[in-house]
């Protein structure tokens, strides 16, 4: 079994998707741009960050498809010859309002409390990693998870967002744990990434902002659907 369980949290352990949606849109709508996104179209503009969601709300408001924004905050971003898009006063408006309004539709996905109570039990470590802004994060690991988890860290200035490792090692070096002796849990194609770069295993959820058809195109070979059947993977691990 291992030692320590680090958690994605937007799509993973936390239904984030309405405040997410309505974060968006009121950035946009202040700054005269589209704001009528819908919870699936939000869905694929996060898991990079919030400059990189704000980056796919005004590229397909500019006529992008989802395919580009799948490229938008990869090193193939490039090959979309995309508009310098003004950002700093969108994200400078974004994260205050979010970080206000974050709790207000947010609740754990079914079995989440639980399934964390019974890993805990079985002496496992718990973190959770999210490139979501550390400030929310925090605020919403108090109000759903208080006492639950014992790391954890969102998006900072200083430290590279998922998919670089470099949030996971924090994590690991918090916990005195080797990337051998944890497992990555995650519902996108940039927590497989993260995980691959990080060294360690990986189970992907398929209730969360991405579809089992679009984890498997990604390569996934881990995929769970319900909390159960992930905690079982997790102590069969």
């Amino acid at each position: 079994m291992k030692k320590a369980i680090l958690f994605d949290m937007d799509g993973t352990i936390l239904d984030t998707l309405k405040d997410l949606t309505n974060a968006i849109n009121e950035t946009m709508r202040h700054f005269g741009h589209r704001a009528n996104y819908s919870t699936k179209e939000c869905g694929m503009f996060f898991g990079s960050g919030v400059v990189v969601a704000l980056k796919r709300a005004l590229a397909y408001e500019a006529g992008y498809s989802y395919k580009d924004l799948e490229l938008i905050g990869t090193k193939k971003e490039e090959t979309l010859h995309l508009p310098a898009f003004e950002l700093e006063d969108l994200q400078e408006y974004y994260r205050p309002f979010y970080t206000s309004h974050c709790k207000e539709s947010t609740r754990p996905y079914p079995g989440i409390l639980q399934m964390i109570r019974d890993l805990k039990e079985a002496g496992l470590l718990v973190a959770c990693i999210s490139n979501k802004p550390n400030p929310a994060v925090q605020a919403l690991c108090q109000e759903h998870f208080e006492g639950a988890f014992d790391f954890a860290l969102g998006e900072t200035p200083q430290i590279p967002r998922k998919p670089e490792a470099c949030m996971i090692q924090k994590a690991l070096e918090a916990l005195a744990c080797q990337p051998e002796e944890a497992l990555y849990v995650g519902d996108s194609e940039i927590d497989l990434l993260t995980a691959k770069n990080s060294g360690m295993e990986v189970i992907l959820v398929d209730w969360g902002f991405r579809s089992r058809n679009f984890l498997l195109d990604q390569g996934a070979n881990k995929i769970v659907s319900n909390c159960q059947e992930l905690k079982n993977s997790i102590l069969q691990a």
